[in-house]
């Protein structure tokens, strides 16, 4: 296989790799964002919690 087959190869499978790119669409990921919250907010609550406690006894 000669440089320039190999070159004219690789070009074409970049521009098509461009395309694929520009064409994605990305997930939805509204509800891992709000796992991932309520997650936050159970684990903040829960030092609050532990806090309280310690300080009331």
């Amino acid at each position: 296989m000669s440089k320039q087959s190999a070159l004219k190869q690789s070009s074409a499978h970049d521009v098509h790799e461009v395309e694929d790119i520009e064409t994605h669409e990305e997930p939805n990921l509204k509800g891992t964002f709000a796992a991932v919250m309520f997650i936050g907010v159970f684990i903040v609550v829960s030092w609050i919690g532990v806090y309280a406690l310690y300080m009331y006894r």
